[in-house]
């Protein structure tokens, strides 16, 4: 099943996100239906608020990144890296921050550069409710942060200077009132 994605101004993906329990109603059909949401909107990563629910679930798939990098490692690591995070937590976030142009499913239309840490360390439970402690780097850390901003409440439009969020104001508000062309099912914010 395809969920329409969340817009911009609704306010879920503003929600810090609850936790939830292997018990979690149908929760393998969720995470397919994320996964086939994700797809069909051309994402690399889907947290659970863009789809209207506030728990602390994301999916990530890094394969469409694999053809942006030269390095053969990081290439094959982004080809294979596909992951479910269920109550993550992020333990550590290292290095010298660099930037690289983010966008959004819930924010159409819209690419800045956000700086972010290179390394991370986290914890977080797999589809089939498993503990994981893990370091990541790179472009697939970076997906990780942004899909984890998502169920902390943070967009990252939140990390934007804020000249640029002046500047960005009034598409923003165009996003919230549906005033957007996208190729996928979205949700507006109701007026």
């Amino acid at each position: 099943m395809i969920f329409p994605i969340v817009a911009y101004g609704n306010p879920i993906l503003r929600k810090l996100c609850k936790d939830i329990t292997p018990k979690y109603p149908e929760l393998t059909g969720l995470i397919d239906s994320m996964f086939e949401t994700m797809y069909a909107s051309y994402g690399v990563g889907l947290a659970a608020p863009q789809i209207g629910k506030d728990i602390r679930l994301f999916i990530v798939d890094t394969s469409p990144f694999a053809d942006m990098v030269e390095d053969a490692k990081e290439k094959d690591d982004l080809k294979g890296f596909k992951k479910v995070f269920i109550n993550a937590q992020i333990l550590e976030e290292v290095g010298e921050e660099w930037d690289f142009n983010e966008g959004c499913l819930s924010i159409p239309g819209i690419n800045e550069e956000v700086s972010r840490q290179p390394i991370i360390t986290m914890e977080y439970y797999d589809a089939s409710f498993n503990r994981h402690e893990e370091t990541f780097t790179g472009l697939i850390a970076r997906v990780i942060q942004h899909e984890y901003d998502h169920i902390e409440g943070i967009l990252f439009t939140d990390k934007l200077s804020s000249f640029k969020k002046r500047i960005l104001k009034r598409k923003l508000e165009n996003i919230s009132k549906g005033k957007v062309e996208v190729d996928y099912p979205m949700k507006f914010p109701k007026k």
